[in-house]
């Protein structure tokens, strides 16, 4: 279905719409917390100086000036917790209290800062 590019956009907007609740019930089921993080350059900010570091889809390696060598999805997991940490670094996700974001805040995690 996703093939016909009439409908491949609505397609697609309707599973992540579906999944994110999916991810939002189960979190607020177990106590967890669900924060939607924008993902705009995850991989290529480095996770351990923040330096863009551009790179084509193709490669699957991190290397930063700094030193940093992580596997693209690595960083990129890195990049996303801590933005949903607010930047804490360090920071233990356990420690983190238990509260999902949902309604209104999780509508507007699309919209720029």
């Amino acid at each position: 279905m996703v093939r016909n590019h009439r409908f491949a956009k609505s397609i697609n907007d309707v599973a992540w719409s579906q999944f994110r609740q999916w991810i939002e019930y189960f979190a607020q089921k177990h106590s967890r917390q669900a924060i939607a993080v924008k993902p705009h350059n995850t991989s290529q900010l480095c996770s351990n100086c923040g330096a863009k570091v551009k790179k084509e889809l193709k490669v699957r390696i991190h290397k930063c000036s700094c030193g940093c060598v992580l596997q693209r999805d690595v960083n990129a997991a890195i990049n996303i917790l801590e933005r949903a940490r607010g930047g804490q670094p360090q920071s233990n996700a356990q420690e983190v209290a238990a509260s999902t974001l949902l309604g209104e805040a999780a509508r507007s995690w699309g919209s720029p800062p």
